[in-house]
C-alpha cells in the first residue's frame, strides 16, 4: 500500500476521531431502543464493521487477512477497551465517559510512546496536548463529582480501563507497521471472538426494527470500518502520540451530541473547552510533527 504524508495521516485520524465521536451516541440509542447491552453492541459493531471492511478489501483486490499473533493481541485489546468503553457510557453517559477515556489515553499514549518507542510529540505537539487536556478539564467542569447520575464512578473507572485498552492497541500496532486493512478486519474478527461467549449470555440478539437496524448499520460502517480504517493508515506515519492527541476531537463531538440528542447539559465555560480541543486538532492537523 502506497504510504501517505504526514499531513494527510493527520487528516484520516481527524476523520476517524469525528467518526467515533458519533459512535458512542450511537451505542446509547442501542442501549434505550435496541434491546443490546455494551457486550453485545461492541460484538455487532465489530462483526459489522469486519463484514464491510472485508467488501471493501474484496472489490479493490487489498491483502488477504491474516490472524497472525499480532492481529490476536490487537483484537483482545480492542475487545478490552470497546466493552469498557460502552459500559462507561451506560453508567455515567455519552459525554463524560468520553472526556474521561479520551483524557487519559493521551497522557498514557504520550509515556508509552516516549519510553517504549523513542518518539517524541515536538514542541507543537507538547503546546496542542497542553491545550487538549486543558479543553478536557473544562469540559468536565464539576461534572464527574456531581453525584448526580447512579454508578458514575463507576462509569469513570470502565473509562480509564479503555483508555489503557486503547493506548495499548495504539502502541502495539505502532511498532509494527502491518496491512491496515487487514489489522484492521482481524483485529474486529478477535474481538468479536472474545466478547461473543459475554454477548450471548447477557442476550446478543437486538430488537429488530427500522430503527436498530439503522443504527447498527451505520456504527458497523463509519465509526468502526471507516475510522479504525483511517485510524491503522495513520498509524504508519505519524508517531502514536500525534494520533492519540488528534483522537482528542471525538470528546468534543460525543460531548455536543450529547447535548443535542441526550439533554446532557454543558457550562459556558465546557463550551470553551470543546473550542480548544477543536484548536489543538487543527494544530496538529495543519503541523503534524514529523519524527
Amino acid at each position: 500500500m502506497t504510504p501517505v504524508s504526514t499531513r494527510r495521516g493527520a487528516f484520516y485520524v481527524s476523520v476517524a476521531a469525528a467518526a467515533w465521536g458519533t459512535g458512542g451516541t450511537a451505542g446509547l440509542l442501542l442501549f434505550q431502543s435496541g434491546g443490546l447491552g455494551p457486550v453485545g453492541v461492541s460484538l455487532w459493531r465489530y462483526l459489522l464493521g469486519a463484514a464491510f471492511l472485508l467488501v471493501l478489501l474484496r472489490l479493490t483486490g487489498g491483502l488477504p487477512v491474516r490472524l497472525g499473533p499480532r492481529v490476536v493481541a490487537v483484537g483482545i485489546g480492542m475487545a478490552v477497551y470497546q466493552a469498557a468503553y460502552f459500559a462507561a457510557i451506560a453508567r455515567s453517559g455519552v459525554a463524560v465517559a468520553t472526556v474521561v477515556t479520551m483524557g487519559a489515553t493521551p497522557v498514557l499514549t504520550a509515556l508509552g510512546s516516549r519510553f517504549l518507542l523513542r518518539e517524541r510529540l515536538g514542541r507543537s505537539g507538547a503546546l496542542a496536548m497542553s491545550g487538549a487536556l486543558a479543553g478536557l478539564l473544562l469540559l468536565t467542569g464539576g461534572d464527574l463529582g456531581s453525584g448526580t447520575r447512579p454508578g458514575q464512578w463507576a462509569g469513570i473507572g470502565f473509562a480509564l480501563l479503555s483508555a489503557a485498552g486503547y493506548a495499548a492497541v495504539t502502541l502495539y500496532s505502532r511498532r509494527h507497521h502491518d496491512d491496515p486493512q487487514g489489522m484492521a478486519v482481524g483485529g474486529f474478527v478477535v474481538a468479536a471472538a472474545c466478547l461473543a461467549p459475554f454477548a450471548v449470555a447477557g442476550g446478543a440478539l437486538p430488537v429488530f426494527s427500522l430503527s436498530s437496524v439503522a443504527l447498527l448499520l451505520y456504527l458497523g460502517a463509519v465509526p468502526t470500518a471507516l475510522a479504525y480504517g483511517l485510524y491503522f493508515r495513520a498509524l504508519a506515519t505519524l508517531s502514536a502520540a500525534t494520533v492519540s492527541v488528534i483522537s482528542l476531537g471525538e470528546a468534543a463531538g460525543a460531548a455536543v451530541l450529547g447535548v443535542l440528542l441526550f439533554g446532557e447539559r454543558l457550562t459556558p465555560a465546557a463550551w470553551g473547552g470543546c473550542v480548544l480541543l477543536i484548536a489543538a486538532v487543527v494544530v496538529l492537523t495543519v503541523r503534524p510533527g514529523e519524527r
